[in-house]
C-alpha cells in the first residue's frame, strides 16, 4: 500500500497531471484533447499519461483511432484514505488554535463595531 501511496502522490505533485485530472473529473476525452491546454510535444503528455495510469489513477482505451481517457477515482482512494487518517488530528489543532486566539484576542471593537459607532 505504501509503494501506491508514493506513486499516488508523485503523480499528483505535478500541475500537468493535475489538470489532466481535473479535465478528467468532467468526463472522458482523447488524448489530443487533454493535450490541447498545453504548450508541450505529445510524447511529454503520453509520458505524464503514463504516470498517472501507472498510479491507477486514469485508464486508457482505443475508440476506432483514438486513444480515450477516463479517470479511475479509486486510485484517489489510498490518498484519501491516508489524509482521512490524519483529518482529527488536524482538526484537532485547529480547534487548540483557534481556543488559543479566542483567550489572547486583545478586547478590541471588531470591524462592524467601528463601522456602527460612526453612523
Amino acid at each position: 500500500m505504501m509503494a501506491q501511496l508514493d506513486e499516488t502522490f508523485a503523480a499528483l505533485a505535478d500541475p500537468t497531471r493535475r489538470a489532466i485530472l481535473a479535465r478528467l473529473a468532467e468526463g472522458d476525452a482523447s488524448v489530443g484533447e487533454l493535450a490541447a491546454p498545453f504548450s508541450i510535444s505529445a510524447p511529454a503528455i503520453s509520458r505524464h499519461l503514463k504516470v498517472l495510469e501507472s498510479a491507477n489513477l486514469i485508464a486508457r482505451r482505443v475508440d476506432r483511432q483514438q486513444r480515450i481517457c477516463r479517470l479511475e477515482p479509486a486510485g484517489l482512494r489510498v490518498a484519501a484514505e491516508w489524509v482521512e487518517r490524519y483529518r482529527g488530528f488536524w482538526e484537532d489543532a485547529f480547534d487548540a488554535v483557534d481556543a488559543y486566539l479566542q483567550r489572547t484576542a486583545p478586547d478590541e471593537p471588531q470591524p462592524n463595531e467601528a463601522l456602527d459607532e460612526t453612523e
